[in-house]
């Protein structure tokens, strides 16, 4: 017989490892949550991003099964004691697993039961701890930390934003934890590079921006790292012009 307990499907961030989030399911977010969080081997705690409330068990496998096909390389797995362990670990943002349930929440018609849930108390802390240790050169990041991991494809985007970017001569690269910053005096744009993506927030106002093709995305009511109020999904060589044309009206108006 079918279980319809509803329960959620979460996903989870830790300033331990940033660059993965916890994509699952649990009838009980708080109780999943603390025996998470029991284990004295992580320096910082989980925290839910957001969660999609469901009416069935096992409903985040499904969810799974979708990012496998979309991309199976995104999955952390791992070879112990000569046999595969799938893990519940995605290489993607916060903000795109987020993405992902919106679209399914959309499409299903359930965009109410998806809730962001905003950081407080120990989540901020944590955050802003993890945060220092990189700002204060205890961690210091590099642009092949960033690139490593990324396809050819995505990387000769990089390069080329790279290339024209310090072609202005004032443009300064600061590799930051999340992304990559290319600053004048402020930061110009930031960019996360992802396995088949570039994401490029640019440092425009909202209604600051001129986008004729409609490329970049509005972000200013969205939790999201860099600075700026827009960002753009990089993905090929054919929305180069329009993607630099916006980086340079950023480039214009830092001071």
């Amino acid at each position: 017989m079918a279980n319809n307990k509803s329960g959620v499907i979460y996903v989870l961030t830790n300033p331990s490892f940033p660059e993965y989030v916890k994509i699952g399911y649990a009838d009980n977010l708080e109780k999943r949550l603390t025996d998470l969080n029991r284990s004295e081997c992580l320096p910082f705690a989980f925290r839910a991003y957001c969660v999609y409330e469901v009416d069935g068990r096992l409903k985040d496998k499904d969810v799974h099964a979708l990012i496998d096909k979309i991309n199976p390389e995104l999955r952390a797995i791992e070879t112990f004691d000569g046999k595969p362990r799938v893990r519940e670990f995605y290489n993607i943002s916060a903000e795109d697993a987020y993405e992902i349930l919106y679209s399914i929440a959309t499409i299903s018609g359930t965009v109410g039961r998806l809730k962001y849930i905003t950081p407080e108390g120990h989540d901020i802390l944590d955050e802003k701890i993890a945060l220092d240790i990189q700002e204060n050169g205890r961690v210091q990041y590099t642009e092949e930390d960033h690139i490593m991991h990324s396809s050819a494809t995505t990387k000769r985007l990089y390069m080329v934003i790279r290339e024209k970017m310090l072609a202005l001569g004032d443009i300064t690269i600061e590799p930051k934890k999340e992304y990559v910053a290319f600053k004048k005096k402020n930061n110009v744009c930031d960019i996360e590079i992802q396995r088949s993506k570039l994401k490029i927030t640019v440092n425009l106002r909202h209604g600051a921006i001129d986008d004729p093709a409609g490329i970049a995305r509005d972000i200013s009511n969205v939790g999201h790292w860099g600075n700026g109020d827009y960002e753009i999904h990089l993905t090929d060589e054919s929305m180069l012009p329009e993607t630099l044309a916006i980086i340079m009206q950023s480039y214009r108006a830092s001071r």
